[in-house]
């Protein structure tokens, strides 16, 4: 008799963005691996129960915060309601590529946590869509003292054990607009981690100016000093995050990697 599938927790924090989330439910839709725990953590915006109605295959669990609380408490608050063997997290404005789920589990067998390659996409909204204007590679060797200085870690996909969070406590509220380097930071001292060399996962640039990319210098600057402190990190830079990427060291780092993207847009049923 076979063993049943590992359950998958995927947390997602929500704030009012309608077109991304059902974005999002449709390329979880479209997993091959489909035993998924769906946590949409709706951090005090307006309702996202359409999801549900939009998407019914899916075992979609909500959360409604009581008040606004930000994003990294929303994770936290997400954390609660996992069941699964295994946690993932994703942004509500990124994609899911239809193997990732799949490739993840294969890759965390000798790891603790792993976490994909990303393709970092430019859009723009048309017809309850999103329209793909521009994309571009980011994939970089795993390198823990080059992380220290330049993460190349993003969590939108990344897998991991909940022995994890059991140990480290949940994600540092504190650090705010840095949260995911300071968890990758605090997971890389303790556990196994490695990076998967494949481009599974879309991460969605807002060419607006409401991205952490964007360079909103001033209002960062505080939480780097903190996760510089916290860490030791010592002085970190605070460039453009496009500028960092075409220093020697980052360059350098530039790594191969599968490219699996069709560049196709995900049109969810809001199109319909």
């Amino acid at each position: 008799m076979m063993s049943e599938q590992p359950l998958v927790s995927v947390i997602i924090p929500t704030y009012n963005r309608r077109i991304e989330l059902a974005e999002l439910a449709e390329s979880l839709y479209r997993q091959t691996y489909k035993h998924l725990q769906i946590i949409i953590v709706n951090d005090c915006g307006p309702s996202v129960d359409f999801i549900c109605d939009l998407y019914p295959e899916l075992h979609i669990e909500i959360v409604n915060m009581p008040t606004n609380q930000k994003h990294v408490a929303a994770r936290n608050r997400g954390l609660q309601e996992v069941r699964g063997d295994y946690i993932m997290l994703c942004d509500d404005d990124d994609l899911l590529l239809p193997m990732h789920t799949e490739r993840m589990l294969a890759e965390i067998q000798d790891c603790d946590l792993v976490y994909p390659d990303v393709e970092i996409f430019n859009y723009a909204f048309e017809n309850n869509a999103r329209i793909i204007t521009n994309r571009f590679l980011f994939a970089y060797e795993f390198d823990i003292p080059a992380m220290r200085r330049f993460s190349t870690f993003f969590s939108s996909g990344c897998l991991f054990r909940p022995a994890l969070i059991k140990a480290l406590g949940g994600f540092d509220e504190e650090m705010f607009h840095y949260w995911d380097w300071d968890f990758f930071l605090r997971a890389v001292q303790d556990f196994r981690v490695k990076r998967a060399p494949i481009a599974s996962v879309l991460y969605a640039f807002a060419q607006d100016g409401q991205s952490n990319m964007s360079g909103q210098h001033d209002s960062m600057r505080p939480f780097l000093d903190l996760l510089s402190a916290k860490h030791g990190l010592g002085e970190l830079p605070t460039k453009n995050f496009f500028l960092l990427l075409e220093e020697p060291e980052v360059k350098a780092r530039q790594a191969q990697t599968e490219i699996v993207w069709d560049r196709q847009p995900i049109r969810s049923r809001l199109t319909v």
